[in-house]
């Protein structure tokens, strides 16, 4: 086989076996593993009270890139849709002056891959892992905003080793994040929000293969129009920060460190009439490594089920 499909065939699976997805102002995070999830209020937490949401993603790419940049001609088509349902609910700690959140998140999968090469042209559908918040705390200052917190992605999703239908990646994932939210006005309309995640992964499941921990930020820099809307730049970047192992590694993925910083643009739109929020967001990777160069399509609608009522004035 080609190097070109081998290395192919060793990153698709990483590389689109994602399981969105994210939080909007008003809502909770359900997974931000894949890039372009979460944007103008990353480090931030939602206010207190219990939050449904669900957030479709299509991502799409047709260009593979080596560990040196080079672009490989093997014909690559991509095409991943994920619909994520989750509930989640933030708590107010007096002892700690912060907000507590928990949060979980069950994303539906299709994903198409098509090449050259008829061996790596796949089809799959299911539903993927599960991501779960059980600790997220969130400290509001005059103007900062502070957040950390840990989180675990679960293989609850289907996976065989080799196997050609896979929709999960088959190993946990524990997810550490610290970020914050800078804002610029008394009236904390204006800011700048980064979350950085540290994702520890573990050993895949029926097969001696373990992917290297990764490093990411996401965030961006907006602002509220009216009360009502939200609009902004947003970004990210990625950096893989050890490598992967393990005797079943196919040789060429050796010291394949993934690197990925891309760029977009998001709007959001309360609708308080039905205490919920409408997030539309687009990136487009701008450099990467080891891994496709893709862009993302994000739509996001949270619901505020039920809030605490505000303390009455002394």
């Amino acid at each position: 086989m080609r190097f070109e499909s081998r290395l192919l065939l060793g990153l698709l699976t990483a590389a689109t076996a994602f399981a969105p997805t994210a939080a909007g102002a008003q809502g909770q995070d359900l997974g931000h593993k894949t890039l372009g999830t979460i944007g103008l209020l990353a480090g931030a937490q939602p206010q207190p009270g219990v939050y449904a949401s669900t957030r479709l993603v299509y991502y799409a790419a047709n260009e593979l890139v080596d560990r040196d940049g080079r672009s490989l001609p093997v014909g690559l088509d991509i095409d991943s849709w994920a619909d994520a349902i989750g509930l989640g609910a933030t708590f107010a700690v007096k002892p700690l002056a912060a907000t507590w959140s928990v949060s979980l998140g069950i994303p539906l999968l299709y994903s198409r891959f098509s090449t050259e090469q008829p061996q790596a042209s796949l089809d799959r559908f299911g539903i993927a892992d599960l991501y779960l918040t059980p600790a997220f705390l969130g400290w509001r200052l005059p103007h900062v905003d502070l957040v950390t917190g840990y989180a675990l992605y679960a293989p609850t999703g289907r996976f065989e080793p080799g196997g050609s239908e896979n929709v999960g990646r088959g190993h946990w994932t524990h997810q550490f994040s610290l970020g914050g939210t800078a804002y610029f006005d008394r009236a904390r309309a204006w800011h700048l929000s980064a979350l950085g995640s540290y994702d520890l992964n573990l050993r895949k499941r029926g097969v001696d293969i373990t992917r290297g921990d990764t490093v990411q930020v996401q965030g961006g820099l907006g602002g509220r129009l009216g009360g009502i809307v939200t609009l902004g730049l947003v970004g990210y970047g990625l950096w893989q920060v050890s490598d992967d192992s393990g005797t079943d590694l196919p040789p060429v993925l050796l010291g394949a460190r993934d690197r990925a910083f891309g760029l977009g643009a998001e709007i959001s739109v309360l609708i308080p009439p039905i205490r919920s929020q409408v997030t539309l967001r687009y990136t487009h990777d701008l450099s990467v490594r080891s891994r496709p160069l893709g862009q993302l399509f994000f739509a996001g609608l949270s619901f505020a089920a039920w809030r605490p009522k505000p303390a009455a004035p002394p």
